[in-house]
């Protein structure tokens, strides 16, 4: 009898969490991305994802369906703790002494941009949410996940995700409106598709 893929990785099998890599890692940056809003970082979580999910493999139930959720779950986590970390080197940089400011080409590169504008202000939208409210809009909107899937996946009551999920669409909803970035005379509205838009993944 062939072993499932789930058993397989539960097993320790290389090639099959090679697979497994192959068809989420776009999944897991993107989730990433939208949790963190930052291609460095997303790309950073992605590799702490599937090496904690090295570690966990003991923990998958040899049957069952898609193993997205779980990696999802997990990429969630690591985020959380990614952003933490980073509030805490960010917070013991502000205590040192102020030395001499360097110029940053990053700022520069980034000024060229057509789509900057439109990035700002989404990322301002985000920033009004809670932490739980972004979580629950990264997998229930963007990755498409039902209800009882990102309860499951953030190990929350359903009830929970469908309040977490109203209030976020509010607030989004009310910063689209107030943070909608000006456009250039003759600039047609939806006539652009952000560049830095994650790219398009597969519901597996």
């Amino acid at each position: 009898m062939q072993m499932t893929l789930r058993a397989r990785i539960r097993d320790g099998d290389s090639e099959a969490f090679g697979h497994l890599f192959d068809a989420y890692a776009r999944s897991v940056y993107n989730h990433a991305f939208r949790l963190v809003g930052d291609w460095s970082a997303a790309e950073d979580i992605v590799s702490l994802t599937f090496l904690e999910a090295w570690r966990l493999r003991g923990r998958v139930d040899p049957e069952g369906g898609s193993l997205r959720p779980w990696l999802l779950g997990i990429a969630t986590n690591t985020a959380r703790n990614t952003r933490r970390a980073a509030r805490r080197h960010t917070a013991a940089l502000a205590r040192l002494p102020r030395g001499e400011d360097v110029r940053d080409i990053a700022d520069e590169v980034a000024g060229r941009l057509d789509d900057t504008e439109v990035l700002a202000a989404v990322r301002l939208a985000l920033d009004t949410l809670r932490r739980g409210e972004r979580e629950v809009i990264a997998l229930c909107v963007w990755s498409d996940l039902d209800y009882a899937t990102a309860a499951e996946t953030l190990g929350i009551p359903v009830g929970t995700v469908k309040s977490r999920l109203s209030r976020a669409r509010k607030k989004l909803a009310a910063a689209a409106r107030d943070l909608e970035p000006r456009r250039r005379p003759g600039q047609v509205k939806g006539g652009r598709t952000p560049a830095a838009w994650p790219a398009q993944e597969e519901s597996r």
